[in-house]
């Protein structure tokens, strides 16, 4: 049915604001100034009238480029115009070269799939360990397409000499770092007095980009190229962006066990003695009803956890103890690590690479990653989803290239092999993570 025409032209004379009426786009309904809290007369000041809180996204700072190209309209970098823009230093660099760069072996069988080609490159050699004491200058902050932390390029004030680290996040060219793993300076000693000032001691040594054995960082305290053994160099959280939290200190050692020994059997020894002698003396029966009173007593306080005797295994525990500390890392998992290992203060540098986006295939290639062919796209004789007509693996359950179960939570790792170390594992996938369970 067709609708009823109002009679526009009739009603001009009347309403000239009619005549727009028809093809006016938006609403004639002037706009008010808002009241805000200053202009409020409410005597409730403990109501807050601010919006609530937007998240900041312009901590991250990537940069985009104007798509003259396909290539470029996705391509997004990390800002970071403070790195040095020439070559590294030739000496302490060698060339990566070999089938080795291909994902081969010694014998030239593949042993990682999806690596080959890639751009001539030159392996830095990063100092780990800081071994080498007094203070050293930052020279200049540095790109190694060998991690995706950068490193910088130390200068010591004493030798002269050069030598890479990993730069942590905020260091920049002229900062001052020290390592003190050959232990506490001179200078040190005296402006703590000749003992040690563990206030003094935290604010001389925790600072960005020292390198400090784990007994002497603070906890709480943010870390990042953490050793595993003592005596060697870091190993966890290398890079960019990760880092370690300290969230325990190593406690007081137990005594030697030759004493706790000794103890136990001196205890045993007089316990015989009194026995003895109870069972001679004329008050015989009013030792028994003692000894019955003692030994209830020492079973609630073992019930309450006050043992009156040590035993090995628990002397061994508190030992252990003693001898490391537990270090959180990004996973959640919670592990122990030697007092003795190294440690540097900060986080990672170069934060925002998880952000960053290739823009296309190419750059993976450049990268030295070759493409990832679904296992569905091949044929039965290379992969256990492969053969069948159209999308389909064959209903069989996903599995590896090599016919273990992929998925679903299965466990390959033998239990003999469990890492002792582990206070807190971290928390397995198991399909949920992905899905938004948790």
């Amino acid at each position: 049915m067709l609708q009823a025409r109002v009679p526009f032209g009739g009603l001009q004379r009347s309403c000239k604001c009619l005549t727009t009426l028809a093809y006016r786009p938006f609403s004639s309904t002037p706009l008010r100034r808002q009241e805000t809290a200053a202009d409020s007369t409410s005597l409730d000041d403990d109501l807050s009238l601010a919006p609530p809180p937007v998240r900041d996204k312009g901590a991250i700072q990537l940069r985009s480029y104007t798509p003259r190209t396909p290539g470029l309209r996705h391509l997004r970098r990390p800002i970071n115009d403070h790195l040095w823009k020439g070559r590294p230093v030739k000496e302490l660099t060698f060339p990566k070269k070999g089938h080795g760069k291909g994902g081969r072996n010694y014998t030239g069988r593949v042993t990682v799939r999806h690596r080959g080609g890639g751009h001539k490159r030159r392996i830095r050699v990063v100092d780990f360990e800081r071994n080498e004491p007094g203070p050293h200058t930052v020279e200049r902050i540095e790109h190694d397409p060998g991690r995706t932390a950068h490193i910088a390029l130390l200068k010591s004030k004493l030798t002269k000499k050069l030598s890479y680290i990993l730069a942590p996040e905020g260091m920049r060219e002229g900062d001052v770092v020290q390592s003190y793993r050959p232990g506490i300076p001179d200078d040190l000693w005296e402006a703590m007095g000749g003992s040690i000032d563990p206030g003094v001691l935290a604010a001389k040594t925790a600072r960005r980009g020292n390198c400090l054995p784990l007994h002497m960082v603070p906890v709480g305290s943010m870390i990042f190229n953490i050793g595993l053994h003592k005596g060697k160099g870091g190993q966890l959280c290398r890079g960019a962006g990760t880092y370690g939290i300290l969230m325990t200190k190593a406690g007081e050692a137990p005594p030697p066990w030759e004493q706790v020994k000794a103890k136990e059997e001196d205890a045993k020894a007089d316990g015989k003695e009194t026995k003895a002698e109870e069972s001679t003396s004329e008050e015989a029966k009013d030792a028994k009803l003692d000894a019955e009173v003692e030994a209830e007593i020492k079973s609630d306080a073992d019930a309450a956890g006050e043992k009156t005797v040590m035993s090995e295994l628990e002397w061994k525990r508190l030992k252990k103890m003693s001898e490391h500390v537990a270090v959180r890392l990004q996973s959640g998992e919670v592990r122990l690590i030697h007092k003795e290992c190294c440690a540097t203060i900060g986080v990672a540098s170069n934060v925002n690479k998880k952000y960053a986006q290739l823009g296309k295939a190419g750059r993976k290639r450049w990268l030295n990653i070759r493409p990832t062919v679904r296992g569905v796209a091949m044929n039965a004789k290379d992969h256990p989803h492969g053969g069948g007509r159209g999308k389909s693996k064959g209903g069989v359950h996903p599995k590896s290239p090599w016919g273990l179960p992929a998925k679903s939570g299965y466990k390959t790792r033998i239990k003999a092999n469990i890492n002792r170390d582990v206070i807190t594992p971290r928390v397995r996938n198991q399909g949920k993570r992905r899905r938004g369970y948790n």
